[in-house]
């Protein structure tokens, strides 16, 4: 039996995603309906750079940032609240996705630059203070909509739970950096030679 490929089962979670969506306008949820809409649109920045500016990735990175959407999106439509581990779990996947992109871009800018040289412990504090610090920003995202949402008396288009649930989040932000850290550089070889010579394709070279 055929195993799927990445690329196909990406289309699925964007299938996924857009079901959530319609589901969203049935009922009539707003924040279900506007992270479906943003997060279908994220899911197809892969596509957008290969087409626009032939930047090919690996069809792992879209099948990653498809999951990462899905289980957001998903979250939104009730586990969120009913599931008391899958913030953790959306959290993890998304900092592991931030975190690739971030280990991804700096080693091909080190490939790139020859004045460059930057060593493997540098590399893994960066993936983690990058990751953790989108994590903060996301929180203090999540505080502002909230915020918001309330002084206006609309549905909150994300979920915040306290100071506490942001703390926890952060912690699975750093779990899911700490595994790109480890594992990154062999299984992001590919879109590190991608992203090279998109740099020196860019600068000429």
């Amino acid at each position: 039996m055929r195993t799927p490929s990445a690329r196909t089962v990406a289309r699925l979670l964007q299938a996924g995603v857009g079901a959530v969506l319609v589901a969203g306008v049935v009922t009539r949820n707003v924040s279900v309906v506007v992270n479906a809409v943003l997060g279908l649109a994220v899911t197809f920045l892969p596509a957008l750079l290969r087409r626009d500016y032939r930047l090919h990735l690996s069809p792992g990175v879209s099948l990653w940032v498809a999951l990462a959407v899905f289980l957001h999106t998903l979250g939104m439509a009730g586990p969120y609240h009913s599931v008391w581990w899958w913030d953790n779990l959306t959290h993890a996947t998304s900092a592991a996705l931030v975190a690739g992109v971030s280990y991804a871009t700096v080693a091909a800018l080190d490939e790139h630059r020859p004045n460059l040289d930057l060593p493997q412990p540098f590399l893994v504090v960066f993936i983690l203070l990058s990751t953790i610090a989108f994590g903060v920003l996301w929180e203090v995202l999540e505080f502002a909509t909230r915020g918001a949402a309330h002084a206006l008396d609309l549905d909150p288009v994300l979920v915040q739970y306290g100071v506490t649930d942001s703390l926890l989040d952060l912690v699975f932000d750093a779990v899911g950096a700490v595994v790109v850290a480890v594992f990154g550089a062999r299984h992001l070889r590919r879109d590190v030679s991608a992203l090279t010579a998109w740099l020196e394709f860019e600068s000429g070279q």
